[in-house]
């Protein structure tokens, strides 16, 4: 992930609100990006960036978090539940962590040790700490995982995450009612309920080496660059017929150009993931732009087509297709139903603008990436509703423009 210096970049941050997740000092919807509080970038360089249903985080190279947003069920780590509207470093961690992952109402964190912290609410049993525990504004150590993790993801009810010898566990019942309606009479599999971390059968024979989450789907990418699926398929979120998969699902390469998966990325209902090439493809829920594609109507014969499971009418974005102009894209980060892009240097996005998180200045939604102009993005991140951007400054008069309504 691309960093810089503290004299070379700044914060900016736009989208929803209400909680003061964008670190602003207020708790107004921002259709333009603004510049949010710097508290943040004196301690050094960005390393990541994320969000949840309402709040944000913030990883330094240094391993230091700061947080704001909202925080009822303690999801700031903070060790209180009031939320705050600037950023605030979090100050009960005494590990560094290199990334997070936020869920609605909760955080996951990684540590340079390969130990993952978790606190806000444990309604489901997402922070995998057993159900004794409601809501947690402590992060808590998930115990049951024995061996160094690589990789985390956090669902709206559900988590992830991927151990150093390439084994996935899955934790919090945020699956289960899907997975009962669909599987009855038969019995629900255990890691789609359990309250600790559950090892994900099927992938015995794989080195996974990555995980990504949709409100209710799993994403697992391999280190030989194959794509594995499983959860609810209500949008056509796992290129299948069928309406849930308990285990994981092998995405045909033949779907996507027939190259390797280098990188994937999951809003609540929609994939993307590049391939080897730098290409780009989406594929699930489509309805608010998110897919960035337009309808097509053209059937690739190598793909299957999709059944009841999908959205009437909308069964071509229920399977892959490329966005030519991502091709190349450095990074790509996915809110609930929009997304940022950063290709060529230049900040994309598209998706659902009900609160301006497409920072183009409107409330309308953008169906294809569209340029986000005058800043000069060097990471991004994404959370339910709203939108942050690490970006290079420019002087006063670019800087201006980049504030200003966006065409």
């Amino acid at each position: 992930m691309e960093t810089s210096s503290r004299s070379e970049f700044c914060l900016h941050t736009w989208g929803a609100n209400s909680y003061g997740q964008l670190g602003q000092g207020h708790v107004e919807d921002q259709s333009d990006p603004r510049l949010s509080d710097p508290a943040a970038l004196h301690s050094g360089a960005v390393r990541a960036l994320c969000g949840g249903g309402g709040h944000s985080l913030v990883v330094t190279e240094n391993g230091e978090v700061f947080v704001c947003g909202q925080n009822h069920r303690g999801q700031l780590g903070l060790g209180h539940n009031a939320d705050i509207s600037t950023l605030q470093l979090c100050t009960s961690l005494s590990q560094r962590v290199t990334t997070v992952a936020c869920g609605w109402d909760f955080t996951l964190l990684l540590t340079d040790c390969g130990g993952v912290l978790a606190c806000g609410s444990n309604a489901f049993g997402q922070l995998g700490v057993g159900q004794t525990v409601t809501h947690s504004a402590d992060p808590l150590v998930v115990k049951s995982l024995r061996e160094p993790v690589v990789s985390v993801a956090a669902g709206l009810r559900h988590s992830l995450a991927v151990t150093d010898s390439g084994c996935v566990y899955q934790w919090g019942s945020g699956l289960f009612r899907h997975a009962k309606r669909a599987l009855s009479p038969r019995p629900v599999p255990s890691h789609l309920g359990s309250m600790v971390p559950s090892l994900v059968p099927g992938l015995d024979q794989k080195t996974s080496r990555m995980v990504t989450a949709g409100s209710a789907h799993c994403v697992c990418l391999t280190g030989d660059g194959d794509l594995f699926l499983w959860g609810s398929n209500k949008h056509g979120q796992l290129t299948t017929t069928e309406p849930f998969l308990s285990s994981p699902s092998l995405v045909k390469r033949s779907l996507l150009g027939g190259e390797k998966v280098i990188h994937v990325w999951s809003g609540w209902t929609h994939t993307v993931a590049q391939t080897e090439t730098g290409r780009v493809f989406t594929w699930g829920r489509g309805d608010y732009g998110q897919l960035g594609r337009l309808a097509s109507t053209s059937q690739n014969p190598e793909r299957p087509s999709v059944g009841p499971s999908a959205e009437a009418g909308n069964q071509e974005a229920c399977l892959p297709a490329e966005v030519e102009v991502l091709c190349g894209a450095t990074q790509i980060a996915c809110g609930s139903e929009h997304n940022l892009a950063i290709v060529g240097g230049r900040l994309l996005s598209w998706g659902w603008n009900e609160h301006g998180m497409c920072g183009n200045g409107s409330q309308t939604d953008v169906r294809q990436p569209q340029l986000v102009s005058g800043l000069r993005p060097l990471l991004i991140g994404c959370g339910a509703g709203h939108s942050m951007a690490v970006c290079a400054t420019m002087p006063d008069s670019r800087q201006n423009s980049a504030l200003a309504p966006l065409r």
